[in-house]
């Protein structure tokens, strides 16, 4: 959905929400491009329907790209452009939340720099990174990629890095760091563990510069700290 404002980051599970994944010529949104675009609908944690194209990104795609998603040139140079494809999705998604891994930091910034320059609007559909709710289930792990989580949760990861299939993979992930937060939830209604006070996540205890602290488990989207 188009508008004058960003939407807001969401902390938290849904059961009805679009999922999307986007691969690209490289990581910087500003010089970029996507090459192509998926998307799931889900209602009820169950997938009712699907998005996929392949996008012409006006320009040659990079070998370091091609090697990972292994789309090449020849792939895009019939499929439409961006303006095209980027319509289609926006009515794919609605007012859906969206959900992604790691969109608040790469996703979202290409779909927002393309709503401008296509629309002279931004997308103010909410979002939930299931990068930044796996960094709260699993606060101890070094790396937390999405095929990590997949690895994990026993989910096959072949395919990865077509948007398609990150898409699959993703949503059967986040349905089950969704049972994560809830059990999560649980033990902290039961236990009567510290709760931020700006967005009602359960606090940590974490070590700083000056000693333990407690810090809200929302980080960074909250930053909320209190002194032990």
């Amino acid at each position: 959905m188009l508008g004058n404002r960003q939407g807001k980051a969401r902390n938290e599970y849904i059961e009805d929400y679009a999922l999307f994944d986007l691969e690209t010529t490289g990581i910087s949104p500003y010089k970029d491009e996507v090459i192509e675009i998926s998307a799931v609908k889900v209602r009820k944690g169950k997938i009712v329907d699907e998005f996929s194209e392949l996008v012409n990104p006006k320009m040659a795609i990079p070998y370091t790209a091609s090697r990972v998603n292994h789309i090449t040139d020849d792939m895009v140079c019939n499929a439409p452009y961006f303006d095209e494809v980027l319509e289609e999705f926006l009515q794919f998604i609605g007012e859906d939340v969206l959900v992604g891994h790691n969109i608040q930091e790469f996703d979202m910034k290409f779909i927002y720099r393309d709503c401008e320059r296509y629309y002279h609007q931004t997308i103010t559909n909410d979002y939930v990174d299931t990068l930044v709710l796996a960094k709260r289930c699993f606060p101890d792990w070094k790396h937390r990629r999405l095929e990590d989580l997949a690895d994990y949760y026993g989910i096959s990861t072949q395919g990865a890095h077509r948007a398609l299939n990150d898409c699959r993979m993703n949503q059967r992930v986040f349905e089950l760091l969704g049972k994560e937060m809830n059990t999560e939830k649980k033990k902290t209604l039961d236990s009567n563990v510290k709760t931020c006070p700006l967005c009602n996540l359960p606090l940590r205890k974490r070590n700083g510069r000056y000693g333990e602290f407690w810090g809200c488990t929302g980080f960074p989207n909250c930053r909320y700290t209190e002194n032990i």
